[in-house]
C-alpha cells in the first residue's frame, strides 16, 4: 500500500506499530523513571545532574503531559578582569585622608583630609599642585563641578564651601546643617548640590543663591553618603539607620525606602552605564535596580566595616574597609576576583590601614584610595596578567542568593 502512494494507509500502519509496544500502560514512563531514581544509591543521587530531572509539561484536555528534561539553572559566568596592583603612594597630608574627587578633564584630582587641608594633585605624576585652607575641622566630602570652574567641599565644621578655582578662594558658603556634613554630590544637569550629614538630613542647595531648596528628612540617624543623577530617582541617600532612600527631587519627598540592610549603610555607588547601584554595609554589599530599588543580588564575603564603594565602566566594583582590606568584584555576577590588604606606610601603626574613600579616574584605568596612614594609593591593572596566569575559580552558590 505504501508503494501505491496511499499516505493514509501508511499513517495507520505507523499508528498500529506504535500501539504495539508491549507492557507500557499510560503513565508507565513515569513509573519506570521513578523506579530508576529509587535504584540510585544515596551518594550518587546527590551527584546526579539536575538536567536529567524529568518534569511533566502539563496536562491538556485530560491527557497525561509528556515528560521533558528540566533545564538546569544557569548563572552567568563572570567576565575575566585583570588583577590590580599598587603603582604609586602619594604622601603629603598630615591627617587621615577622608575624601577624593576628580577633575572633569581627568588631569588632576583633589583630596580632603583631617588636617583641614584640601590638596590638588597632578594625576599623571602624583605631584602636589595646590593646597587650600579654610575649613576649621576635618574635610569629609569633595565634588568638582563639570559645568563651572568650582570645587565644593564640606566638613565636620558644619560648613559647605564653594571654591572658585580661577581665584583659588571661597566665594560662597552654604549654612544650614546642624552638625558635621559627611557627604556632598552635584547634580549633573541642574545647578544644585545635595549634602548630607550627622543631623540625619540631606539638604538640597541652590548653587547660585545659596538657598536651601529642600531639607530631605526621614532618616533617623547619620546620613553617611548621597549621590545625585540625572534620571529619576535623582537623589539617593544611605544612612546609619540601615536604610537607603530614593528621593523625588521636585517634591523633596521619599519615593522608596529600602530596609534590607541589617547594619548601617556607609557607602553607595552608581554603575556608570547600567541603571543600577550598589550599597555597602558590614553584613553585605547589595545591588539594586533603579528606578524602584528592586533587589538584584548580594555580594557576600567582605566581612568588615565597608567605608567606600567605587565602580568603573568595565564592571569592576571595589569595596574598601576600615581594617585596610579591599575587595574587587565583578559587578554583574558578584564574583570576588581579588582581595587586597593595604600596607601601612613606614612609620605608621599597623592599625592605621583603614580605607576611607576610593575612586576610579574618568578613564577607569586608575584606582585611587584614601587611607588612614595619611597617604593616597594609586592602583592600576596588571598588564602582564592573562586568563591563564590568573584563572577564574568560580563556584556559583545558588542557595546563597537570598533576599536579605
Amino acid at each position: 500500500q505504501e508503494r501505491d502512494g496511499n499516505p493514509m494507509a501508511a499513517l495507520l500502519s505507523k499508528k498500529k506499530s506504535s500501539e504495539a509496544v508491549p507492557g507500557l500502560q499510560p503513565g508507565a514512563e513515569q513509573l519506570t523513571a521513578q523506579s530508576q531514581a529509587l535504584a540510585i544509591p544515596n551518594g550518587a543521587a546527590a551527584a546526579a545532574p539536575a538536567r536529567n530531572a524529568l518534569v511533566s509539561s502539563g496536562t491538556t484536555g485530560g491527557e497525561r503531559g509528556a515528560l521533558v528534561p528540566r533545564k538546569p539553572l544557569t548563572l552567568p559566568k563572570p567576565k575575566w578582569h585583570p588583577p590590580w596592583k599598587l603603582m604609586r603612594v602619594i604622601s603629603g597630608h598630615l591627617g587621615w585622608v577622608r575624601c577624593i574627587a576628580f577633575d572633569p578633564s581627568n588631569q588632576w584630582f583633589v583630596t580632603g583630609s583631617s588636617d583641614r587641608m584640601i590638596k590638588i594633585w597632578d594625576l599623571a605624576t602624583g605631584k602636589l599642585r595646590l593646597s587650600l585652607t579654610g575649613h576649621i575641622s576635618a574635610i569629609r566630602g569633595l565634588a568638582v563641578s563639570a559645568r563651572q570652574p568650582y570645587l565644593f567641599s564640606c566638613g565636620e565644621d558644619k560648613t559647605v564651601k564653594c571654591w572658585d578655582l580661577e581665584q583659588n578662594k571661597v566665594i560662597r558658603s552654604y549654612h544650614g546643617h546642624l552638625s558635621a556634613v559627611y557627604g556632598i554630590s552635584l547634580h549633573p544637569t541642574i545647578d544644585v548640590l545635595v549634602t548630607c550629614g550627622r543631623d540625619a538630613t540631606g539638604r538640597v542647595w541652590d548653587m547660585r543663591t545659596k538657598a536651601c531648596i529642600h531639607t530631605l528628612t526621614g532618616h533617623t540617624d547619620t546620613v553617611s553618603s548621597v549621590i545625585c543623577q540625572a534620571a529619576d530617582p535623582q537623589v539617593i541617600t544611605a544612612s546609619h539607620d540601615s536604610t537607603i532612600r530614593l528621593w523625588d527631587l521636585a517634591a523633596g519627598k521619599t519615593r522608596v525606602t529600602l530596609t534590607n540592610h541589617k547594619k548601617s549603610v556607609r557607602a553607595i555607588c552608581v554603575h556608570p552605564n547600567e541603571f543600577s547601584f550598589a550599597s555597602a554595609s558590614p553584613d553585605n554589599i547589595k545591588q539594586w535596580k533603579f528606578p524602584d530599588g528592586n533587589f538584584l543580588q548580594n555580594l557576600t564575603g567582605h566581612n568588615a566595616i565597608v567605608n567606600t564603594l567605587s565602580c568603573n565602566a568595565d564592571g569592576v566594583l571595589v569595596s574598601g574597609a576600615d581594617n585596610g582590606t579591599m575587595n574587587l568584584w565583578d559587578y554583574r555576577t558578584g564574583y570576588n576576583f581579588q582581595r587586597m590588604q593595604a600596607v601601612a606606610q613606614p612609620g605608621s601603626l599597623d592599625s592605621e590601614t583603614g580605607i576611607y574613600a576610593s575612586a576610579f579616574d574618568l578613564s577607569g584605568c586608575r584606582l585611587l584610595t584614601c587611607e588612614a596612614d595619611k597617604t593616597i594609593k594609586v592602583y592600576k591593572e596588571d598588564d602582564t596578567a592573562t586568563e591563564e596566569t590568573h584563572p577564574i575559580s568560580w563556584r556559583p552558590e545558588i542557595l546563597k542568593r537570598k533576599r536579605y
